[in-house]
């Protein structure tokens, strides 16, 4: 009987053990922190300006594209633009971090009903480009909420946005930089080939 629980004990022991090896290896591994212009980590729930990294210097704001709501993510020049905050996939860590799913959303009001959450639009089949819009659903990751989650990556000395989500593995998208479109409306967020490389300030 002695010799039965002893053996017992010592599979489950060892049956553990490669699994708090790799819960451990996951937890070193993860992505570095996203920090400001001034160097300090992006919190979450913090209000920030995303600014282009170049001499003219400007931020992100909205615009109407032709239709009454919801409103585009447009590049606008000579102000800040609208402050903005982030919500990683999993809020509580409380910190933002590069390749993680995360939402972005003004801190401002608007007069559209739509929520001020970024989301990418569906297919413009007028100048064959996928828009940054707005009125997508803060939080709740999964297959209905697929064109809402974006991703901070490091891009030179910088960083970029890019649309890749990874919220649901089964459904199929799109994966792209975040560049800049230009028409009638302004400098219009789009996926494109050519990310255009951003900083955040704090507000």
């Amino acid at each position: 009987m002695k010799i039965t629980l002893l053996a017992l004990f010592l599979l489950v022991a060892l049956s553990t053990k490669p699994l708090l090896g790799k819960k451990l290896r996951v937890g070193a591994a993860a992505p570095e922190q996203v920090v400001d212009t001034s160097g300090k980590k992006l919190r979450v729930g913090a209000n920030y300006y995303i600014v282009p990294a170049s001499p003219n210097f400007g931020g992100f704001s909205l615009t109407n594209t032709g239709k009454d709501c919801p409103l585009d993510v447009v590049a606008v020049d000579g102000y800040q633009g609208l402050p903005l905050t982030f919500s990683p996939i999993n809020p509580k860590k409380g910190v933002v971090r590069v390749s993680t799913d995360l939402n972005i959303y003004f801190s401002t009001e608007t007069s559209c009903p739509q929520s001020t959450v970024w989301k990418l639009d569906d297919y413009d089949y007028s100048t064959g480009q996928w828009f940054v819009t707005t009125g997508g659903v803060l939080g709740n990751p999964g297959w209905q909420t697929i064109s809402n989650w974006f991703k901070i990556e490091k891009y030179e000395d910088n960083y970029k946005l890019v649309y890749c989500p990874s919220v649901c593995i089964d459904c199929s998208y799109q994966c792209n930089d975040i560049g800049i479109y230009q028409d009638q409306y302004g400098k219009r967020l789009a996926l494109s080939y050519a990310p255009f490389k951003v900083q955040f300030q704090q507000a």
